[in-house]
């Protein structure tokens, strides 16, 4: 299982849809962020992508020499990137980091934002467009560890003699990632990326999802890898978690849904569309009505575009809810919580225990004493508190509730 966190470059605050409680996006903050979810063992970061972000290479350049083992995952724009350029940052990228590189292939989904950036394709277009970019990308990275040129004549993209002097560390190129709900974006996926990832929708409905894309993988004769998208909330119990998923939508104004829902439902992303379907464009606002599967809340969605779900409740009620999205063949889980800085340390230190990885080894950082601390405040000059607990906890397995 891979846990990755978020660099929130669109913005951050302790409530939804308000500059109250808002904090300044600035370097310092991002990079308290990243340093955070490095020495926490988070595998990696996503960076957000958009005219309302920062630019995500340029964040995670400067990100790279103040990290040591976290992987960025930064989009390639069709439209806006042309392959050869995006294979080229990425190949500088991946070298100067040591292979800490990810690909986001991101199509896109806003036709205004699109069309400022000067891209003036229909949905389909720009899926057609965005299989030849990844294709001849792909291409490029692989043939440059042997010194090879591609030519290529598609539709859309054409390339002759294009090459790399200087290859990916990884081989044969940066794993690329991508989510899409439409079928042509499941064939995309299917036929082209290493990694699907679907935004937190129900159980169920993640199922569909995945057996399509695995099925369409499978009559392409690969195996793809899957993650999830979503928001957390947890704490020490249940309660506490659902009184804080109320207290950060608590500000948002009506007005503030309404103009927030308009701009969405202008979209023509598939996923946006079943995002919005799961609040019923704005209209659900009590817990009763948010809560669209057992402890997975809408209620981000309200004004953030993209990911809209969380998971709410206790840390065993959270890795409960994880179990089941991993047992249908989720091993990715791509997070984020308001504030990101404090709520990276929260999940850490409460659901990391839980999870089936070696977390004690990673909250240690990297340190030479492991997995053995020192954890918390030293006792009464005497003694490191839960040593003995520390190394015990190390060798346990899974633990989830049968309730």
């Amino acid at each position: 299982m891979k846990v990755f966190w978020f660099i929130p470059t669109h913005g951050d605050s302790r409530y939804l849809g308000t500059s109250e409680g808002a904090r300044q996006l600035s370097f310092d903050y991002v990079k308290q962020v990243a340093i955070a979810a490095d020495s926490l063992g988070y595998e990696g970061v996503l960076i957000p992508t958009g005219r309302s972000c920062e630019d995500p290479w340029v964040i995670a350049s400067s990100l790279m020499p103040v990290t040591k083992r976290l992987k960025f995952l930064v989009a390639v724009r069709p439209g806006l990137h042309q392959p050869s350029l995006a294979a080229r940052m990425a190949a500088s990228f991946d070298r100067l980091s040591g292979g800490r590189l990810l690909i986001n292939l991101v199509t896109g989904g806003d036709q205004a934002e699109l069309e400022g950036d000067g891209v003036f394709l229909d949905h389909a277009t720009r899926y057609e467009q965005s299989a030849e970019f990844i294709k001849i990308w792909r291409e490029i990275l692989a043939r440059s560890h042997d010194g090879q040129s591609l030519d290529y004549d598609g539709k859309h993209l054409q390339v002759k003699g294009a090459k790399l002097l200087f290859p990916p560390l990884q081989k044969p190129y940066p794993p690329v990632y991508f989510g899409g709900s439409s079928a042509a974006a499941h064939d995309l996926a299917a036929e082209q990326v290493d990694a699907y990832l679907t935004w937190g929708e129900p159980p169920a409905e993640v199922a569909k999802k995945l057996a399509d894309v695995r099925a369409k993988a499978e009559r392409h004769g690969r195996k793809l890898q899957y993650g999830i998208r979503l928001h957390v909330i947890v704490r020490e119990t249940d309660e506490e978690a659902w009184a804080d998923a109320e207290r950060l939508i608590s500000r948002v104004q009506d007005e503030t849904v309404v103009q927030a829902q308009a701009a969405f439902a202008r979209m023509d992303s598939e996923g946006q569309r079943r995002m919005a379907q799961l609040h019923a464009g704005g209209a659900k606002r009590s817990r009763k009505d948010l809560e669209i599967s057992p402890n997975l809340w809408a209620g981000v969605g309200l004004v953030r575009g993209g990911a809209g779900t969380a998971l709410v409740g206790s840390a065993q009620t959270v890795a409960d809810r994880i179990k089941e999205y991993a047992d249908l063949g989720i091993d990715t889980f791509v997070l984020s919580g308001y504030p990101h800085l404090e709520e990276a340390y929260r999940f850490a230190e409460l659901v990391f225990p839980l999870l089936p990885v070696n977390v004690q080894e990673k909250l240690a950082g990297g340190s030479p004493l492991g997995p053995f601390g020192p954890f918390g405040e030293t006792v009464a000059n005497l003694y490191s508190p839960g040593r003995e607990r520390v190394a015990e906890k190390v060798s346990e397995p899974l633990r989830v509730s049968q309730s």
